[in-house]
């Protein structure tokens, strides 16, 4: 017999399921080249749209460190001139006097597998912040379905897959670890959006997010910062670009990671003014890469502006990028 505590759990998860699933309908065919929405047709105005901030990171202080909140490691301290700057607290007041309604807090390598210090912060300002989980590719197939269904409950909405924490023979693989194949049909089954940082170069992920995309067309896949294709190198941009095709969205965040000056000019005209002709607006999306940003002079603030300014003189695609493609993907946030 199954007991009421169970029952309810299930009937929880159920429940998150149907909302996940009624928040999300975009899942084409990877047999089929993927074709640009128009504009015009994303059904988005000014009156019922926010500003969401879809990529940042959070974490403790130096006390937090020392006390309920310790570092997974020595070697994962935050950089001294972040520390005591990063905390949720540090962000809410950020995104208050940049009028940012809401945001997706992936979860830092500082902390690893430990997602208490976000979970609480997003048990706290629920109608703020969401979180992305970091996906641990040493658990089995059953524990880490069984850890997916444990932090959708806490808030989280999406799955960051962090090739560089595979290990074995096929290091780097993410196609080839069983568990994180289960997790991936897991997640297109709940419209659970699955990010993909591709820190040391798309070219040596590219055919693995490929394998992953064919191996369930139904999952998303967030490509971070541009798919960190520098202004400097057309060929990585040239993945991006044919990944296209597939049920794959690119964040619009940490424009200081791409090898151009402020304001950026080669980013806009080379990067991002290309990702909304292939894309389109309704598969882009905002982020700032706090509290990284707030070691450029810039600013949270210059880069909340800098790319709303990108949009300027097109509603839509100013509300699908600034927000509405980030609360198409993980549901809507609270506030204003």
């Amino acid at each position: 017999m199954i007991s009421s505590s169970k029952l309810t759990v299930a009937l929880v998860i159920s429940l998150n399921i149907f909302i996940l699933k009624t928040c999300l309908s975009f899942s084409p065919s990877p047999s089929t080249p993927l074709k640009k929405t128009p504009s015009s047709s994303v059904k988005l105005t000014s009156l019922n749209m926010k500003t969401i901030d879809s990529h940042l990171h959070i974490w403790g202080t130096a006390a937090d460190a020392k006390g309920s909140y310790p570092c997974a490691s020595a070697d994962q301290t935050p950089p001294p001139s972040l520390i005591d700057t990063s905390s949720a607290s540090s962000l809410l007041t950020q995104m208050e006097e940049n009028g940012v309604d809401g945001a997706l807090i992936v979860q830092p390598i500082n902390y690893k597998y430990d997602h208490r210090y976000v979970a609480d912060a997003i048990a706290e300002h629920p109608d703020k912040l969401k979180g992305m989980l970091l996906l641990d590719p040493s658990l089995n197939e059953e524990e880490s379905l069984k850890r997916l269904d444990e932090l959708i409950l806490k808030g989280f909405v999406g799955v960051r897959y962090n090739p560089y924490l595979f290990e074995g023979d096929n290091k780097m693989r993410m196609s080839d670890n069983a568990a994180a194949k289960k997790v991936f049909h897991r997640c297109g089954e709940l419209k659970v959006p699955v990010g993909v940082m591709c820190f040391k170069g798309m070219e040596l992920h590219y055919e693995d997010i490929i394998a992953l995309c064919e191996s369930s067309p139904e999952t998303v896949v967030i490509l971070d910062h541009f798919g960190f294709a520098a202004v400097d190198n057309q060929e990585q941009f040239q993945m991006v670009l044919d990944l296209a095709k597939y049920n794959v969205i690119v964040k619009i965040s940490a424009l200081f990671r791409l090898n151009d000056e402020y304001p950026f000019d080669r980013v806009q005209k080379e990067r991002f003014d290309k990702l909304l002709e292939v894309y389109g607006a309704e598969r882009l999306m905002f982020g700032t890469d706090f509290p990284f940003v707030m070691d450029q002079d810039f600013g949270y603030k210059g880069a909340v502006e800098l790319v709303r300014s990108w949009t300027a003189g097109d509603e839509t695609v100013t509300n699908a990028v600034m927000g509405g493609t980030a609360e198409r993907l993980f549901g809507a946030w609270g506030g204003r």
